[in-house]
């Protein structure tokens, strides 16, 4: 209700749908109570790159070639999913921070990880190859920045990750410098700053003066 308020105050909303909504992609080009539909769209920062946002399937082989594999695997997501709430809540009652099931599982397999490099380099070229300065997307669930060469130029490459699992956002700040959050680390940070500094020991004061 938050984004609707602000669409409501004339700030600008694109929502890109991906593979886990992509009954929503046969509203694109649409527009929803101040909220645009869109495959892609283009975001000019403070200081002047052009960056394309997208979801990121459409360069995912496995999504294109074998749509019965990606089905397999986004079930497969979703029962890690189910089996991370219980293994969380068991670390919960022990004390212990949260852990990621299908992150260790990602880098835990070759393939996976193989994958991923492979993604992030055809994601940067395409985004080189439409005279772009970088490119945003999710897809992968992995937060990342990255740099590849391109024609001599270099392409930033932006992934923010995930909001379900991995609480991950991309925010830019006022003079277009780009920053990766991972918000419960944000949470502690914020909680660091707001604690106050112990009060100074008057008598210890005293007789270190004396």
């Amino acid at each position: 209700w938050r984004i609707l308020k602000r669409a409501k105050r004339d700030t600008r909303i694109i929502y890109i749908p991906g593979n886990h909504d992509e009954m929503f992609r046969q509203f694109t080009g649409l527009n929803f109570g101040g909220i645009e539909i869109r495959r892609a769209a283009f975001h000019d920062t403070a200081d002047g790159r052009r960056l394309m946002v997208l979801h990121g399937d459409e360069f995912d082989a496995v999504m294109l070639s074998h749509r019965w594999l990606a089905f397999v695997g986004d079930n497969a997501y979703h029962l890690m999913m189910r089996l991370n709430v219980a293994v969380n809540a068991v670390r919960r009652w022990l004390g212990k921070p949260y852990w990621s099931l299908s992150k260790a599982a990602k880098h835990k397999v070759k393939n996976a990880v193989e994958f991923i490099g492979k993604y992030e380099e055809v994601v940067a070229r395409a985004a080189g190859e439409r005279g772009v300065d970088g490119v945003v997307c999710g897809h992968i669930h992995t937060a990342e920045f990255r740099t590849f060469d391109h024609d001599g130029r270099q392409i930033e490459y932006w992934n923010d990750g995930d909001w379900v699992e991995g609480c991950n956002a991309l925010v830019e700040h006022h003079d277009g410098r780009m920053e990766i959050l991972h918000w419960p680390d944000e949470i502690k940070r914020r909680e660091a700053e707001q604690v106050p500094a112990a009060p100074a020991d008057p008598a210890r004061a005293t007789r270190e003066a004396a």
